[in-house]
């Protein structure tokens, strides 16, 4: 699992990369605060490696709590900035600080 930024000078965003490394799954989504939590907004491409992996513009200065969905199940990012528990979820999510 991953995350990569690459903050824009000219603009107030960051390109934020998310993969995760899921060979024998056939769906995976990366939700949070960023996509209100909507699996159908953030799909991500399986490459021929197993990887999957999508980028998105956040804005920059924001903390984003996220997961991915893996199959139907939620999965925490072990490379993520922190952790934060979620009484709604009731566990714990990804931080990610842009």
């Amino acid at each position: 699992m991953s995350l990569k930024k690459q903050f824009i000078k000219t603009k107030p965003i960051c390109k934020v990369t998310f993969s995760i490394s899921a060979k024998e799954a056939d769906k995976v989504a990366v939700v949070g605060d960023f996509n209100n939590w909507n699996a159908a907004e953030g799909g991500l491409s399986k490459l021929k490696n197993g990887t999957f992996k999508a980028t998105y513009d956040l804005l920059k200065d924001t903390i984003y709590e996220f997961k991915y969905i893996i199959d139907g199940k939620y999965v925490n990012d072990p490379e993520a900035d922190s952790y934060q528990w979620n009484d709604y979820a009731g566990s714990e999510n990804s931080i990610l600080v842009v």
